[in-house]
């Protein structure tokens, strides 16, 4: 019998009756347009706000995955951890996250990658900066299964380790969970998420920990990006004061796609 981690933020950060989950991730996926020629990515940087805040911005990354999506079988997804203090990266004791939609089961063959991971439920039980993302792969990767990793104090290398042994080929994608700048007013907030998403598209990893609260899979990601030479693409930059609040505090959010040598990357 599957032991299931439940929905931590349904009805908070999204819908928590089915209907409306899927009408909402159906809604904001249908308001991206990708052109039809651009290729699959093999992984996205997106956030992880609630869904009238951020939705939009992560929509615009997830819409990629549509056409391909039943090519799909494993998503690794890594992000922070904002509940608990730790080192290093984390997955759960659980074989499976649940969502209104349904149950996401985890790729335990997977899990056998990477022995040295800890696992804690503990960890993953508060957690949003991962379950956010699973209605929108319940949608566009039906098919797919689940590598979740918390991320503490972890170096680059460290996360970068973990990727490589789960890199895998076209059936795994990678979704890194990261919000950018934090309550800056609307302004100061557009000129640091610029300056961000110019080091991101450089695949820099040294990233300043005040520049997005994903810092750590971030920079880590960023990493692996450069040792596999893959090639990014800025797919949304905006704000809350642009998506559904004030403009006196405001949080960052940006979408970016990367895609492998010979995809055909725009």
């Amino acid at each position: 019998m599957l032991t299931v981690r439940p929905a931590s933020v349904a009805g908070r950060f999204y819908p928590g009756d089915p209907i409306l989950l899927e009408r909402e991730v159906d809604r904001l996926l249908a308001g991206v347009t990708v052109p039809p020629e651009d290729p699959m990515p093999k992984a996205l940087i997106v956030p992880h706000a609630g869904y009238a805040y951020s939705g939009p911005v992560a929509a615009s990354g997830y819409a990629r995955l549509m056409r391909a999506g039943d090519s799909i079988e494993r998503v690794v997804v890594l992000g922070p951890s904002h509940h608990v203090a730790f080192h290093g990266l984390a997955l759960p004791e659980s074989d499976a996250f649940e969502t209104p939609l349904g149950i996401v089961e985890i790729d335990l063959a997977a899990l056998a990658l990477i022995p040295w991971v800890r696992r804690s439920e503990a960890i993953h039980r508060p957690e949003h900066s991962l379950e956010v993302h699973l209605p929108f792969l319940q949608r566009v990767a039906p098919k797919a299964k689940l590598v979740p990793l918390a991320v503490g104090e972890a170096t680059p290398s460290q996360v970068a380790e973990v990727l490589q042994a789960l890199w895998g080929g076209p059936e795994t994608v990678i979704v890194v969970s990261s919000d950018l700048s934090h309550y800056l007013p609307y302004r100061e907030c557009h000129a640091m998420d610029e300056e961000t998403a110019r080091q991101i598209l450089r695949l820099d990893p040294a990233l300043p920990r005040e520049c997005a609260c994903g810092a750590a899979p971030v920079a880590g990601f960023l990493e692996a990006a450069r040792r596999k030479r893959l090639h990014p693409l800025l797919l949304d930059l905006r704000n809350s004061g642009d998506t559904a609040g004030g403009q006196e505090e405001v949080v960052g959010y940006g979408a970016f796609a990367f895609f492998e040598t010979g995809s055909g990357h725009p």
